[in-house]
């Protein structure tokens, strides 16, 4: 047998670790560098997840409102084209056709009722990876309270969503710790943010929407112009 045919030690018998800290922290920091693949005078997009099952029904009219304004903030750099996901029930994972207009997103959005079921954010993830797999997506928003899902499952399908350059915003509604931890790791791994959201502070909502709709549409550069509190936040959580 030669040299290179000699099969490699496992770790704990003299072989390095699969993975050492220092190989996690560049990979991170190279999706983080990355920036939206957009050419100029080309409209972002933006997948926009929405848990609607039950456990968010009291929040519901109100966020439905609020999602739509994301669209306002972009108009002067170039707009932004959006496609709804949402799941709910048993097994009801649905995800609407591009739109460009703001009235229309509403439209769709004020047709989704919430329903009884488990968290499905494996194939919302799934989903992205397809249509990123199309052409390019500038940013993902999650908007939840719960991850009853296999967290390393998961994190496989953000690592290999963070190698297309799409970074994912996670957005939990309440402080379930569950839901915190996978909805931070989804987020670190695509070089996204995770933030929290108190339930009755509609304007914190709006302002980190509207700041991820501005990094959809323009990068980081418009993020970091448009000032504001969201933008500020969503750049400190970038940075980490």
């Amino acid at each position: 047998m030669s040299g290179r045919d000699k099969i490699p030690q496992r770790a704990g018998q003299g072989a390095p670790a699969a993975s050492s800290q220092e190989e996690i922290a560049s990979f991170l920091q190279e999706v983080r560098a990355r920036a939206p693949a957009k050419p100029a005078g080309v409209r972002g997009r933006l997948i926009f997840s929405m848990d609607a099952t039950m456990s968010r029904q009291p929040t519901w009219d109100r966020a439905q409102h609020l999602q739509a304004e994301m669209f306002h903030a972009t108009a002067d750099i170039g707009g932004l084209d959006v496609q709804l996901v949402f799941y709910r029930g048993f097994r009801e994972c649905k995800a609407s056709r591009w739109v460009s207009e703001p009235r229309r997103l509403a439209g769709l959005m004020s047709k989704v009722e919430c329903r009884g079921g488990y968290t499905q954010i494996g194939r919302v993830l799934s989903h992205v990876l397809k249509e990123a797999g199309k052409a390019p997506v500038q940013a993902v928003v999650h908007v939840g309270d719960a991850c009853e899902e296999d967290i390393d499952a998961l994190c496989d399908k953000a690592g290999r969503i963070a190698m297309l350059g799409v970074p994912v915003f996670m957005f939990q509604e309440g402080d379930d710790p569950v839901a915190g931890r996978a909805f931070a790791e989804i987020a670190r791994l695509t070089g996204g943010a995770h933030c929290r959201f108190d339930s009755s502070a509609a304007a914190q909502l709006k302002e980190l929407l509207c700041a991820v709709a501005v990094y959809a549409a323009g990068g980081r550069a418009a993020l970091e112009k448009s000032g504001g509190a969201g933008a500020r936040l969503l750049l400190e959580k970038m940075g980490r």
